[in-house]
């Protein structure tokens, strides 16, 4: 879904962990490369970074520093790295004074071990590409309501497509799939934005949100055993609650209560700012959107470059050393925060031609936008099947479809790291 497995900081933390590198190590930190004007990319600055300095010290946002990491290899390197650990959201920054947070539920790219491979065992199944062909149509049958909906609204051939069709279509496949109730949107949906805008907002706002949504999912999680073998039984969340019911079953009923957390964070948000961009980078390339169009069995080879080219995610990855050791000359400490960047790692030369070019065609398409190693994105596989599904709906029904307003006047949507347009007008 999004990135399911993406969402910042999370894992488990080394006894006595900082995340503040020792302050002779590398030098003076660079802040974080800032975002360029009106563009969803990775910042310019990271082009850069990969030739000169490939892993460097840098200051986050919220005061803290780690060692920036910007090559495609070397990002791919660090998430398989068992060197390297995600820490809890509530517990990093580490905090051991007497006002320390207990600890949440991991989210699933928080779990570590035995139990990370326990329960990525029992729900990796329901992810598969086959096991989510079920869904096609479904996905297919929301996304032509939309867009007919928005056809009917229209008196000008004219609409947005942000809250016509971006914003309503990540949700009502995650609800449809999962088994989130759309009527509680207004109950989940707030502590899920607050989570995504993690880096800009005090620790105890953060944390409470946190605590709210493992709240919320808990209460659902009760509802659902009340009404086992109803109606909506074959959703995830009562499939995954049969199993942690089942005798030497691999889930327990904390996993499901992290599993809807999980799904919140990382398959809801995400998806409606990715497609947005997707939608606008093929938008401003005609040609490009007359290939796909002209040539819809391209459609799955075009995903996969939007989702190298657009950023799936541009937040901050933060791993956490668990020993010390040397990358590119840098001597990294246990306990240092480690930042791989992936969509740096997904404009590097390095690793693919041309790299600023958008290319429908290109193949292979090694892209790092669900990760890589044993935190691989569990949703990809329905993140692709819904971007591949809503293109072919959207160019079947409007194939004269085109910006309404200059690229370039557009507002955009900042409430998240990965920034994405807040309107896209758009006529047929």
């Amino acid at each position: 879904m999004t990135a399911m497995e993406e969402t910042g900081a999370t894992g488990s933390t080394t006894p006595g962990a900082t995340g503040t590198p020792t302050p002779d190590a590398g030098g003076t930190p660079i802040p974080v490369p800032a975002f360029d004007p009106a563009d969803p990319g990775p910042p310019c600055a990271y082009a850069r970074l990969r030739t000169e300095r490939p892993v460097v010290k840098a200051l986050m946002p919220n005061g803290e520093t780690g060692w920036l990491i910007s090559r495609h290899e070397d990002v791919r390197a660090a998430f398989a790295d068992p060197r390297l650990t995600r820490p809890l959201l509530s517990a990093w920054p580490p905090r051991e004074d007497a006002d320390a947070p207990p600890p949440c539920l991991p989210t699933f790219l928080e779990m570590t071990g035995e139990h990370h491979t326990r329960v990525r065992r029992a729900v990796s199944p329901l992810f598969t590409r086959r096991q989510l062909e079920f869904m096609a149509p479904r996905i297919r049958a929301v996304a032509e309501e939309l867009i007919d909906t928005m056809v009917r609204g229209s008196r000008d051939r004219t609409g947005d497509l942000v809250a016509s069709f971006t914003e309503p279509l990540p949700l009502r496949v995650l609800c449809e799939t999962v088994g989130l109730p759309h009527e509680d949107r207004d109950l989940y949906l707030p502590h899920t934005l607050t989570l995504l805008s993690a880096a800009g907002l005090p620790m105890d706002e953060i944390l409470a949100a946190l605590y709210a949504l493992q709240d919320y999912a808990s209460g659902l999680i009760d509802r659902k055993e009340k009404e086992a073998g109803g109606p909506d039984e074959g959703d995830y969340v009562s499939l995954l609650l049969a199993e942690s019911r089942r005798e030497g079953g691999d889930l327990t009923r904390d996993d499901v209560v992290s599993f809807v957390v999980t799904m919140l964070m990382a398959g809801y948000k995400t998806n409606i700012q990715h497609t947005a961009n997707a939608l606008l980078a093929l938008l401003t390339h005609p040609d490009q959107l007359r290939r796909l169009r002209d040539d819809p069995d391209g459609t799955d080879t075009a995903v996969e470059e939007l989702l190298r080219h657009v950023p799936l995610m541009n937040a901050i990855n933060v791993l956490v050393a668990l020993e010390d050791f040397t990358l590119h000359g840098q001597r990294i400490r246990a306990g240092d925060a480690v930042l791989p960047v992936i969509a740096s790692a997904n404009r590097d030369p390095e690793a693919f031609p041309d790299p600023d070019r958008l290319d429908l065609t290109r193949s292979p398409n090694a892209h790092t936008a669900f990760g890589y190693g044993p935190h691989y994105c569990t949703g990809a596989h329905l993140t692709r099947l819904q971007l591949s599904v809503a293109l072919r709906v959207l160019l079947e029904k409007l194939p004269d479809l085109e910006l309404a307003e200059p690229a370039g006047s557009l507002p955009w949507d900042e409430s998240t790291p990965l920034r994405a347009p807040a309107r896209l007008p758009v006529r047929w």
